[in-house]
């Protein structure tokens, strides 16, 4: 799918595909989850303070399900050694 974020070149509209391959580190991706988190916090009071139009439902439902996409691309590792209590 192409996308119009184009720049005019001489007349011409260029169309530009998004860039599909990111090279980002845990430490981006923890940044990224902490300040959805934040965000989904701020639209979760509002909501609970009784300002619940269709855009932000939508906007909250967004963000949760690409936190649920964040945690489970998350690899959980579990000690293969006998834990007492763990």
């Amino acid at each position: 799918m192409l996308y119009d974020h184009s720049r005019k070149r001489k007349g011409l509209r260029a169309l530009v595909k998004p860039n599909t391959k990111f090279n980002l580190s845990v430490r981006d991706i923890e940044v990224i989850e902490q300040a959805l988190r934040a965000k989904a916090g701020r639209r979760g009071l509002a909501i609970a303070e009784g300002e619940t139009s269709p855009q932000l439902k939508a906007e909250m439902t967004e963000i949760q399900k690409l936190l649920g996409r964040i945690h489970d691309q998350k690899n959980w590792y579990v000690s293969k050694k006998f834990t007492p209590g763990g």
